[in-house]
């Protein structure tokens, strides 16, 4: 298996740099696959030498398969691993995959059902788009009372989960090597960012996960008035096919349909942000795929998000975390930016405070007051990885999907509204979080939790003492000298056990 690996890693190390992708990584010197990537370029014929290179690296990634075009889309939010003009030129690449037809839609709909797909969809349209993982088509059903309606209906590409398994193999011994040969790329942690690639794409080929999220996701916004998302047909969604409401909204890249229709983008710009900011820290639940093929607006001027295959979770902490990173940006308190950092583990504990609180000044300042439109987002994501780097900060793999999804979501809103200013913008959110739930109302909250954990534990306390003291007789037994030591053990166990679940509970630990 390693030499099929090695050989498939071969064959896409030939077309991509055929395009020009791996002499534009940024790869410490010796650059590895610097001598055969130049045989490659001066051998191969160039028939699209005047396409740009992002158009060349969509053709290149489209040719290698669905996996690397997931690839390719992740690593466009990655621009500390891949460099922020790579990552700008991967930004354009598109789920442009070729369909698998009609009639492939209807054999995997009947494998799934277990019945002709005519009778589930008397209606069924050819693809109306086709993406790494799936395609979508347009159909009507009719229920049982007669009446019809028009549904989505996501088809899961023949054979696709095989496909990614092969390379995702691929995936994990490039990660390896390059942790090997290149040093200073392991801060990134290049194998624990296939592993939440690889993850993402798991949980992305089952339709019923993602039929979950949509119905989580629409649990959390029922009373959100700006955001929705559609309902799932729950009779007609199996593995590998996913039935949901028919969505007749304009897509937010359609500028002027939306201008058409008398759509503000500035406020749909902060509607986007907002609404992100407020399914993860009020809900630390998010939608972590919302690229503009994704988001729509309906007639009400509402946002409305599909394609829940890649959703993101934070902790009670990670919020916390979060809220006070983004409330210390915008009230313009770096130093407890830096302390939130040291006390998350972002930042290791022998690096010094007040100069870290000085990077993030020299980060923070020149975005305040300034419209999204004169900000030079590569100059400022390369300041932001130069800081990770100066100060040894690892790559957190639990924070990808968040980052990732913040890169993506702040990018959508610039191109809504170019004099967007994110920190007035996200002011509401953040401060009405950070009031709510670490203000006194939230304090007495978490107290009444804390003490509603102490009370259900009450009862288990007797039986925790007696087998400590059990165990304590047993071993005093065997030695008399120590039986006064141990018989007050279990007192010392209750006592630091009531301590830390009362303290873990208000959040100290």
């Amino acid at each position: 298996m390693l030499l099929v690996d090695l050989a498939r890693l071969v064959r896409a190390a030939y077309v991509l740099a055929r395009e020009g992708v791996i002499n534009a990584l940024p790869l410490p010197e010796p650059r590895p696959f610097a001598v055969s990537a130049a045989l490659v370029l001066a051998g191969a014929i160039r028939r699209r030498s005047a396409a740009s290179r992002a158009e060349r690296l969509s053709i290149a990634f489209s040719r290698l398969g669905p996996s690397y075009v997931k690839l390719g889309q992740f690593l466009a939010t990655r621009p500390d691993v891949v460099g922020a003009a790579l990552a700008a030129d991967l930004s354009e690449l598109q789920d442009a995959m070729p369909d698998f037809g009609l009639a492939g839609a209807r054999a995997v709909i009947g494998d799934s059902f277990g019945l002709d797909a005519e009778r589930l969809f008397p209606e069924l349209s050819a693809p109306i788009a086709a993406a790494s993982i799936a395609q979508v088509h347009k159909a009507t059903v009719i229920e049982r009372d007669g009446t019809r309606r028009d549904v989505a209906v996501k088809v899961l590409r023949p054979g696709v989960a095989g496909r990614i398994a092969s390379d995702l193999a691929g995936f994990y011994l490039a990660a390896r090597l390059i942790e090997r040969v290149a040093p200073r790329a392991r801060r990134l942690r290049p194998v624990a960012i296939v592993d939440t690639l690889a993850r993402s794409l798991t949980l992305e080929m089952d339709f019923r996960l993602e039929a979950a999220a949509l119905s989580e996701m629409a649990q959390n916004t029922a009373d959100d008035a700006d955001f929705r998302v559609p309902t799932v047909d729950w009779r007609r969604t199996s593995r590998a096919v996913l039935t949901m409401e028919w969505i007749d909204g304009l897509k937010l890249s359609d500028l002027g349909a939306i201008r058409a229709a008398g759509h503000d983008p500035r406020k749909l710009a902060a509607t986007l942000l907002q609404s992100f900011l407020r399914h993860a820290l009020r809900d630390g639940f998010f939608h972590a795929d919302m690229h503009q093929g994704n988001l729509f607006v309906d007639a009400a001027g509402r946002i409305v998000a599909v394609d829940f295959g890649i959703v993101g979770r934070l902790g009670p902490r990670e919020r916390r975390y979060l809220a006070e990173i983004l409330h210390g940006f915008i009230t313009r308190n770096y130093r407890r930016v830096a302390e939130v950092h040291f006390e998350a583990g972002y930042v290791p504990a022998e690096q010094e405070l007040e100069t870290f609180a000085q990077a993030l000044r020299a980060v923070g300042e020149p975005l305040h007051g300034v419209p999204a439109s004169e900000i030079a987002m590569s100059r400022l994501l390369n300041q932001l990885f130069e800081t990770t780097e100066l100060f040894a900060m690892q790559t957190r793999p639990e924070l990808i999907l968040l980052q990732k999804t913040m890169v993506v979501v702040e990018g959508v809103a610039r191109s809504l509204d170019p004099h967007l200013d994110m920190w007035k913008v996200s002011e509401p959110v953040v401060g009405g979080w950070i009031a709510r739930n670490l203000g006194p109302i939230g304090r007495l909250e978490t107290a009444a939790t804390a003490l509603g954990n102490l009370a259900a534990l009450a009862p288990r306390l007797p039986r925790l003492f007696d087998a400590v003291e059990l165990l304590a007789t047993r071993a005093a037994m065997a030695d008399g000298r120590r039986r006064r030591r141990f018989t007050a053990l279990p007192l010392w166990i209750g006592a630091l056990a009531l301590v830390v679940i009362a303290a873990s509970s208000l959040g100290w630990i």
